[in-house]
């Protein structure tokens, strides 16, 4: 017994010893940036991995206590939030839909859904700027947040289908004897029951929305317009960048899509599990 427990801690060294790695690429930038908002910009060039020697809280106290970056705050968390209640409210029912219904060319439509994870966002800049302009949305935050619910479908609708068709389908029987209509059986019942990957695809498409630069970029041209990443534009000068400031910047931007992930991670798992072994 012992000499098989040896042999399963061996064989599950090389995963540990990969996870350990992975998440050294992942928090060694994050720690470098928290680091680097506590120094002055000629500490950051002539010690960039050391700790601070005087550590000013400058950087951050001067973000918080600017509106423009609550301004930028609240643009951000205004698009992301719109944007992923379109995005999971319009997948749901289209999920729903490929899963519980068979009709005529019902997989060549999900085909055709699942074809938009091969389209590359950067390609598609020039014929959407065209198209919101065409519009009247250029300037206008309905021009970012329709364009991102657009992109965030196929694989929202990918996962909420996959979960869909793992509910057995004597609990639709069930509800339809009782006097349920579909949609209620849609409303009252699959809803609920799809808590775990409602908060996967939430999640997907909040920090999705969140980090996006290129969209708003294009959009927005005035100031009071800009989202968080924006934002980091206005510490740059013609000729140098406040850096120690972006980095306290960036920081404090990724506070709330981290809380917000922190609340949401026990369902993330299950949500994209969820429906894998069926369907």
């Amino acid at each position: 017994m012992h000499r098989k427990k040896s042999q399963a801690g061996k064989n599950t060294l090389p995963l540990h010893a990969i996870a350990w790695i992975v998440g050294a690429f992942i928090l060694i930038p994050v720690v470098y940036a928290l680091l680097g908002g506590f120094k002055e910009n000629s500490e950051l060039s002539a010690n960039p991995f050391g700790l601070p020697e005087a550590w000013v809280t400058a950087n951050y106290t001067e973000v918080l206590g600017s509106g423009s970056f609550w301004l930028q705050m609240w643009n951000s968390t205004f698009i992301a939030v719109i944007t992923t209640v379109l995005t999971v409210g319009f997948a749901a029912l289209a999920g729903f839909i490929f899963a519980r219904y068979a009709f005529r060319g019902r997989e060549a439509l999900f085909t055709l859904f699942t074809a938009g994870l091969m389209f590359p966002f950067a390609v598609a800049i020039l014929p959407i700027f065209v198209l919101l302009r065409t519009f009247g949305l250029l300037g206008n935050p309905l021009g970012v947040i329709l364009t991102q619910a657009a992109f965030g479908l196929p694989l929202t609708i990918i996962i909420l289908r996959g979960f869909f068709r793992s509910i057995p389908g004597e609990i639709e029987e069930a509800a339809i004897i009782d006097g349920c209509s579909p949609f209620g059986f849609f409303w009252r019942i699959l809803l609920p029951m799809a808590r775990p990957a409602i908060a996967t695809v939430s999640v997907l498409a909040i920090v999705g929305s969140w980090n996006n630069f290129m969209l708003p970029l294009v959009v927005f041209s005035e100031e009071a317009s800009w989202t968080l990443p924006l934002g980091i534009q206005q510490f740059q000068g013609q000729y140098a960048s406040d850096t120690a400031r972006i980095l306290a910047y960036l920081v404090l931007a990724m506070v709330p899509a981290l809380g917000f992930y922190a609340i949401a991670e026990r369902h993330l798992v299950g949500g994209l599990t969820a429906g894998a072994t069926k369907g």
